[in-house]
């Protein structure tokens, strides 16, 4: 089925990019709590772009331990009118500090036509441990335990940290490494910068941009390599305004649908 891979990659097509040091080195953050950021999302299928999805991004304030802390969230879905056919539901979430967007718990539950997939991941900084419990439709449950040497992101908190990136600051080819969980596993990526760029809209309107590739993990949705290519807004606020990503079949693009702080 198409739509599984489309709406999953929507979802992973915003890690961009982060600095290294990540943990070392105080942040300017250019999003603020009450932010929410939504895409439509566009399959391509035979020379034809069909509107198959949606995708949108939550920031709020929670307390851990007593400790003022971000709750980032994504919701990813099938467009109601697919739902018949396939009916595609994502949720990701997690919990990060607030000084530095160091992880400190994540999830994520899809729901993909009767396939569910579950990741659960809980980072101990006082033991430099990180334990991934997972599970699928065809996989039972397994607990994976990783030693943090290394700032490690998660999804969510990878979107939110690329954004403090000064872009200004790097050359056109430069590589920008990264770590990250993904599924049941720790990979090392990165991000490779290909210029500012202005790029027209599928609303009509040209965005002054900065352009990455990213280099992606291979697997059940992306081909691996740099097949991803993020446009971020040449501001302060770097938001995503569009994301093309080749998958195992056809390919994918996003596009800034409304950006606002409640």
């Amino acid at each position: 089925m198409l739509l599984p891979n489309k709406v999953k990659a929507i979802l992973f097509i915003f890690l961009v990019s982060w600095g290294v040091n990540a943990q070392e080195k105080p942040l300017v953050y250019p999003f603020r709590v009450g932010e929410v950021v939504k895409y439509n999302a566009y399959y391509n299928w035979q020379f034809v772009w069909l509107n198959a999805g949606t995708a949108e991004f939550y920031i709020n304030d929670t307390l851990v331990n007593g400790v003022p802390a971000y709750h980032f969230k994504s919701l990813g879905a099938s467009l109601n009118s697919y739902d018949w056919f396939f009916k595609v539901r994502e949720r990701f979430e997690s919990i990060a500090k607030k000084e530095n967007l160091a992880p400190l718990w994540f999830i994520r539950e899809s729901y993909e036509g009767g396939y569910k997939v579950f990741n659960r991941y809980s980072f101990s900084y006082s033991n430099s441990k990180l334990v991934i419990d997972s599970y699928t439709s065809n996989r039972p449950y397994k607990q994976n335990t990783f030693t943090i040497d290394k700032p490690i992101f998660d999804v969510l908190t990878a979107i939110y940290y690329c954004r403090t990136i000064d872009f200004k600051r790097l050359n056109k080819g430069d590589l920008v490494p990264l770590t990250m969980a993904v599924d049941d596993g720790v990979y090392n990526l990165y991000i490779r910068y290909l210029g500012p760029e202005n790029i027209k809209h599928r609303n009509g309107n040209s965005y002054d941009t900065y352009k990455f590739s990213v280099k992606l993990v291979e697997g059940t949705i992306f081909k691996g390599g740099e097949d991803m290519i993020v446009w971020v807004s040449r501001d302060e606020k770097k938001i995503p305004i569009v994301v093309e990503a080749k998958i195992l079949i056809g390919s994918v693009m996003a596009y800034l649908l409304e950006y606002k702080v409640n």
